[in-house]
């Protein structure tokens, strides 16, 4: 640099290492977990109603009831299994994602496309179905079972898990698998593509992602979570639907999605 320059190039932000990305996602991810639950738990409640028995009106007659027979912890039930999932989950969502994008450049500096980027995100999706059926197995069981309509059957997300193990290995613990993908690995594509293309589309022209507000960024994570949900709201019927039902109630997922728009509630 010469003396006349007296201007010195800011060095380049370091990227986050393995242990960041897992801590932060960890602790974001039991925050997700903590605060959203409880809309979770009244979710799976409406959409596990059985054709002409629907115990509840909606969102908000089904939120006072649960509260008003199991006290506000009756919107928790079942919130071990995701809590307990959910780190492991969101280091493989991520970890999923860089392999998604590795497979699809040549070099680690090479700028991805939108469809490029929805690719890694399906990627991701495939992988934290491993961890996400069955969690998602365990938490609907645990909200549907009200101390309203008798004795509870499990004790906890734990027991839960033994009993399910033990009546049928672990096929039965699994059981929703291929639900879960049909919602999860279109949804990762569409939240992390929707993400990618915001991020852009807010980015003053001339700037760059570093001089993003953090309400940009989080208008863009919201909004890629409503494009996520707008694809996956449908499977996740299917999926809740299945895996709560009794054994031999359905066949798949197709004989469900069958049942539900003929006899819908």
């Amino acid at each position: 640099m010469t003396a006349g320059n007296e201007t010195a190039e800011k060095p380049a932000r370091a990227q986050p290492g393995p242990v960041t990305n897992l801590l932060a996602g960890g602790v974001g991810g039991i925050c997700l977990v903590i605060t959203g639950h409880p809309l979770d738990t009244i979710k799976v409640r409406l959409q596990t109603q059985q054709p002409g028995q629907a115990q509840f009106k909606g969102t908000l007659d089904c939120a006072l009831q649960t509260v008003r027979h199991e006290g506000v912890r009756g919107l928790y039930r079942g919130m071990l299994a995701p809590l307990i999932g959910v780190t492991p989950m969101y280091s493989i969502c991520f970890f999923g994602y860089g392999v998604g994008k590795q497979l699809q450049t040549k070099s680690p500096n090479q700028e991805l496309s939108l469809l490029q980027h929805f690719n890694a995100g399906m990627v991701a999706g495939v992988m934290t179905t491993v961890i996400m059926a069955p969690g998602e197995r365990i938490k609907c069981l645990m909200q549907i079972q009200q101390s309203m309509k008798g004795e509870a059957k499990y004790s906890g997300s734990m027991d839960c898990a033994r009993q399910l193990f033990r009546e049928g290995g672990i096929r039965s613990v699994y059981r929703g698998t291929a639900a879960t993908l049909l919602r999860d690995v279109p949804a990762s594509g569409l939240y992390f593509g929707g993400y990618e293309f915001l991020l852009n589309w807010l980015t003053p022209e001339g700037k760059s992602r570093k001089d993003l507000s953090p309400g940009r960024v989080l208008l863009a994570g919201g909004v890629a979570g409503m494009a996520n949900w707008g694809w996956a709201i449908g499977p996740d019927v299917l999926k809740s639907r299945f895996q709560t039902a009794p054994e031999g109630q359905y066949t798949g997922i197709r004989h469900v999605f069958r049942e539900l728009i003929i006899y819908h509630p």
